[in-house]
């Protein structure tokens, strides 16, 4: 199943960056497509290049993999998403054991992999990827972080969370010498909205917020501005990345009354 076409587009927060890009519209075909939001940490220097080394990697294992024909099935395609992760992880690894410079670099990576119909999302730290459908923003992707293991184990609520600082992640790219990606899946409907961002905007701007702004706000770019500039009004606590992209087309089915949402964990055999 193919998309007729999806329009991304990320803009950075950082006052002191003109990082941004603009929309871009194109078709999903058998190569498939991947969207990506990558946070650095290890300082300005080590944070922007462990980031830098993650979208390289992963574009070159995404793209070797698929370059000729395609990725046969969604096995092959999650199976190279994976592999694209794993790369990132040794490359970003290695530099910081070469280099004093980064020495301790990493960066989160939330991975949202389009193929025939369904996204798959390949999950290190604490970025997030959002589906908003109907009016409301799901989260696809858990955070690892020491917060989110707290709330699920019921020591802290959802509000009382925000009011943490710091909050340790539990995995990043880079850290260490080997990685453990969270898979998980959900297929898309026509009309879907996939929203990836790094943790400067989910510390300070609620989800019912988020499918707020999407649902009024029918521009990419628009839409990310006003997330943006949302979040730094609240005090800007961190770096922000939005990434969004409007899944539209015939070649999916508009959504059903009986579609339910959420984090499913990706099993082999679906592929």
């Amino acid at each position: 199943m193919n998309l007729s076409d999806a329009e991304p587009c990320a803009h950075r927060g950082d006052p002191t960056s003109d990082a941004s890009l603009g929309p871009v519209r194109f078709e999903v075909g058998a190569r498939g497509a991947i969207l990506l939001v990558a946070d650095g940490m290890g300082g300005r220097a080590g944070g922007a290049h462990a980031s830098g080394l993650a979208v390289k990697a992963i574009h070159a294992v995404m793209v070797d993999g698929g370059a000729t024909t395609g990725h046969a099935t969604a096995s092959d395609f999650v199976d190279r998403l994976r592999q694209s992760v794993d790369e990132a992880n040794r490359t970003i690894h290695e530099e910081a054991v070469r280099d004093d410079r980064y020495r301790g670099m990493g960066t989160t990576a939330t991975l949202a992999g389009i193929f025939g119909g369904v996204a798959y999302l390949a999950q290190v730290g604490d970025s997030r990827a959002y589906l908003v459908r109907g009016g409301q923003a799901i989260r696809l992707t858990r955070d690892q972080s020491l917060v989110q293991d707290m709330i699920d184990s019921g020591v802290l609520s959802e509000d009382d969370a925000r009011n943490v600082k710091n909050s340790m992640i539990l995995q990043a790219l880079g850290t260490a010498a080997t990685v453990r990606p969270e898979l998980t899946f959900h297929e898309l409907r026509r009309h879907d909205v996939l929203l990836l961002c790094s943790d400067g905007l989910s510390q300070v701007v609620r989800d019912e917020e988020i499918a707020a702004l999407v649902s009024e706000t029918p521009r990419c770019a628009e839409l990310c501005d006003s997330l943006i500039s949302m979040a730094n009004e609240r005090g800007g606590p961190d770096n922000v990345t939005v990434l969004v992209a409007r899944i539209r087309g015939d070649g999916l089915e508009p959504p059903l009354v009986t579609d339910a949402v959420g984090r499913q964990t990706y099993d082999p055999s679906h592929g």
